[in-house]
């Protein structure tokens, strides 16, 4: 069908929606949920952001399945109105209770929608402080559900209580100072113990000198029950393992940047943190630097430690664990244990006892080689099995430096080296699923060659203000990505597929044998969880990074995704909720035909407006190549002292090169305006 014909049926579909008589069924509010409730299999609801609160992502259901996925089709599209600008991304996983979906976008607004119609129930605008947020721009990754309200963590560090049936506030309150370096990004998590309601958040914001920390709220209230702090402070467990002579530990970064996953059991948490702060300059933080870059379980019930595993000692390549921890049970040389796996950017998986933290398959130490004026650790982590990306640098791109065959945990100073994994692999924050029929972890990750190198001196930390104390950048070779996966029983490979570009997507896995995950280009996918082989492909409108959700509701199984784009995956940017079943007639958007066309040349009618240019860098470049054109979290390019003239970038941001996407929904004008910008600001 031509692209035109099905947008106009799109349309006319989503015109007829909006007038529809009141179809939808009355909300009904979620319980307190027990223990029970919240670590089940879900079937007929999606109370959690991980499906459950092992964070497994795996649907016992079966009714979609290997031998009908190809009749799977679009039911309902609904647009949210608001979210799809070049500085957000859409990365929610949707929740389902009693037939009505709950998501936030990009904007950090909040919607209510009718499962059976996709008409909008209710719609609650956040409002974030617009100079909060980071350099990797704005996002929101789901919202939590219990005891009739909806729970959000907005990007300007405020967590909010809405009222499940209408979406009205019940209260807002300051969880940490954005101005401060703070936000969250990850789905806020709901749990009762007895007669208390918790609502548990981390905080992003390890690139802005943060202090990174957990807090729980009172649900009813919104008071302020308990913090762990990830940089434990003097009198706090691990604090030893900073400086004593600076005070290097309050700007220690360690963010959490997914929703923890939760034990009733045993009454434990489980996260993981990213890198110490600045990212890549150790020598001002002598020591491990704990706990970043570590998997932590504390008390659920006070915050209090009760163990840790740090997976990079004093971390100075940004290796920190953003991919959420998954919570399962399996026997090991005949003996059932309780496990947890988490899934670094080192590409290895680290599979613990979740009771006591110990190694369930060996972890070794290792020495690695040294560098003194970074005070790099002595030995590394090397767990026994398979990594899921490569780790060393088997040919040398041009123009690069590559010491030590660009292997894992190389050292580097004010020269660029390279190595693997980059700054993006292997696994970033998009989830991995689990099966507990086949005990295997699918991964989603990217393999990388970036170049690492200090800034010297470093600057000092400032409120709000980048402090990486260094760059990386992107080597000029492709990515790939790589979807695989791994024997949780053994640590070895099942099976693992190559994509074209990263694998930037969250995973559902289904007993029908299905493995959901989406694609920057804009497909949603499914795939044989036996081999990794495709078995469908549906093209939505914008890249599909967030996770799917599928339920069971009055006996029908759907699936249902938010495709809304990413600055990191290079994919367009949309704000459309998209929902599937068996019984659905709508095809997929026609993908877009041939390659962008060129930019036209600078036009002397045109005049460069910096101010514009300015908002645009700051909205669609920063997160890739830094605030000052030094590259950024991205590893997109330096673009100081470039070669390429005014009209050369115009054509460059028009039609994208090597790995950096196109910008083709650019004007003339806006092109002119940020091209003008680059070469201005960046000499």
């Amino acid at each position: 069908m031509p692209g035109n014909v099905l947008t106009s049926r799109l349309s006319g579909l989503l015109a007829a929606l909006l007038v529809l008589p009141t179809l939808a069924q009355p909300i009904v509010p979620a319980p307190a949920f027990s223990a029970a409730e919240l670590t089940a299999l879900p079937t007929e609801q999606w109370i959690t952001n991980g499906g459950n609160t092992y964070n497994q992502r795996y649907s016992p259901l079966s009714q979609i399945n290997r031998f009908n996925v190809a009749e799977l089709k679009a039911l309902w599209v609904t647009p949210m109105g608001s979210g799809a600008q070049n500085k957000n991304a859409g990365q929610a996983q949707i929740l389902h209770y009693a037939g009505t979906l709950y998501i936030p976008n990009g904007m950090n607004n909040v919607f209510a929608l009718d499962v059976k119609t996709g008409r909008m129930l209710w719609e609650y605008q956040g409002n974030p402080d617009p100079k909060s947020g980071n350099p990797v721009g704005w996002t929101s990754r789901g919202v939590a559900l219990g005891d009739g309200k909806v729970f959000m963590g907005q990007i300007d560090a405020r967590l909010k209580a809405l009222d499940q049936r209408t979406g009205e506030p019940l209260w807002d309150v300051a969880a940490e100072d954005w101005t401060k370096g703070f936000s969250i990004t990850s789905a806020p998590l709901y749990y009762s113990i007895g007669d208390q309601g918790f609502v548990v958040t981390g905080f992003s914001g390890g690139e802005l000198g943060m202090r990174g920390k957990v807090r729980a709220f009172d649900a009813d209230t919104g008071a302020l029950l308990w913090t762990f702090n990830t940089v434990p402070g003097p009198g706090e467990p691990g604090h030893d393992s900073w400086p004593q002579d600076n005070n290097a530990w309050q700007h220690g970064g360690a963010p959490v940047w997914q929703t923890p996953a939760y034990d009733p059991e045993l009454q434990l948490l489980y996260f993981s943190t990213g890198n110490p702060g600045p990212d890549l300059h150790g020598g001002t933080r002598r020591g491990d630097n704990l706990f970043t870059n570590s998997i932590v379980a504390i008390d659920a019930a006070s915050g209090a430690y009760r163990w840790h595993f740090q997976q990079v000692h004093h971390d100075i390549w940004d290796y920190d664990s953003p991919n959420p921890v998954v919570l399962f049970d399996a026997d090991y040389a005949g003996v059932p244990r309780k496990g947890l796996v988490q899934v670094g950017k080192t590409g290895w998986a680290y599979i613990l006892d979740r009771v006591t933290g110990e190694p369930l398959i060996g972890i070794e130490e290792k020495p690695v080689p040294q560098e003194p004026r970074q005070a790099t650790a002595a030995t590394q982590p090397y767990p026994v099995g398979d990594a899921i990306v490569p780790q060393e640098i088997d040919i040398a791109p041009e123009r690069t430096t590559v010491v030590n065959q660009g292997r894992l945990f190389t050292p580097f100073w004010t020269e660029p080296v390279a190595m693997k994994p980059g700054t993006m692999g292997g696994a970033n924050w998009p989830p991995s699923a689990y099966d507990p029929q086949s005990q295997q972890l699918y991964v989603c990750a990217t393999d990388r060659i970036s170049t690492f190198r200090v800034q010297n001196p470093l600057s000092e930390p400032g409120d709000n203000v980048v402090y990486m104390g260094g760059s990386f950048a992107q080597a000029p070779v492709d990515d790939r990505g790589i979807i695989a996966a791994l024997d949780l029983t053994t640590n070895r490979l099942v099976w693992r597929r190559e994509w074209r570009d990263i694998c930037y997507n969250g995973i559902v896995n289904t007993a029908g044998g299905l493995l959901f995950v989406g694609r920057n280009d804009g497909r949603l996918t499914a795939l044989d969880n036996r081999s990794g082989d495709q078995l469908w492909e549906f093209m939505t409108d914008a890249g599909v990074q967030a996770a799917v959700t599928t339920f069971e509701h009055e006996g029908e199984q759907y699936v249902v995704v938010h495709p809304g784009g990413a600055a990191f995956a290079g994919s367009k940017r949309g704000d459309s909720i998209w929902m599937f079943s068996l019984r659905g007639t709508l095809g997929p958007v026609a993908p877009a035909a041939g390659t962008a066309a060129p930019a036209p040349a600078a036009n002397a009618a045109l005049m460069a407006d910096l101010a514009r240019g300015a908002t645009l860098y700051r909205d669609g470049c920063v997160a890739c190549h830094g605030e000052q054109g030094t590259g950024g979290h991205g590893g997109g390019a330096a673009l100081t002292a470039t070669a390429l003239s005014v009209s050369e970038l115009m054509l460059v941001i028009n039609a994208g090169r090597n790995n950096m996407p196109a910008f083709p929904q650019f004007s003339p004008q806006q092109l002119l305006d940020v091209s003008t910008y680059v070469k201005a600001s960046f000499r």
